[in-house]
């Protein structure tokens, strides 16, 4: 696991593996419709507050990421544009754009599975997050990393 801005809150493993495993549903339902697999969850005071996953393909949009249909079910659930008090959990490490994107929600948490080495937002510096929010990456990654290979293998082949 790894942790930035940690203050001491730690959230129990179970709980993080549990959420993490709804967000995976959220990746399995991408990779059924042909989009790279990454699903987010938002859970605000143990409710599930928003759900996403990639739709670039199907709405030409390349900014269609899991965690910003995440971001903006949440807000919409919560009616405002602030996320704090919630966690984000998503399968693949956010990219620049989506750790901006949380920068912006001021959410407090960022937990993601699977690290990725070439597009996550940690290669280019950890500080595109809010300074108040804690990151945890590692949750059920083996998991979550499969499915990632298993839909480029098709891909290939």
């Amino acid at each position: 696991m790894t942790f930035y801005n940690f203050s001491g809150e730690t959230q129990p493993e179970a709980e993080d593996e549990h959420y993490m495993r709804l967000a995976l549903q959220e990746a399995k339902k991408a990779y059924e419709a042909e989009e790279i697999p990454i699903g987010a969850i938002v859970v605000c005071k143990n409710r599930i507050v928003g759900r996403g996953y990639n739709l670039t393909e199907q709405l030409n949009d390349v900014t269609a990421h899991a965690e910003m249909q995440a971001f903006t079910a949440a807000s919409q659930t919560i009616g405002g544009k602030y996320l704090r008090d919630c966690t984000l959990y998503v399968t693949v490490e956010p990219c620049v754009m989506c750790a901006g994107a949380s920068y912006w929600t001021q959410i407090s948490r960022v937990v993601y599975g699977a690290s990725e080495p070439k597009c996550g937002f940690t290669s280019k510096g950890d500080k595109l997050l809010h300074p108040k929010t804690l990151l945890k990456g590692g949750v059920l990654a083996d998991e979550c990393a499969t499915l990632m290979k298993q839909f480029f293998l098709n891909k290939r082949g």
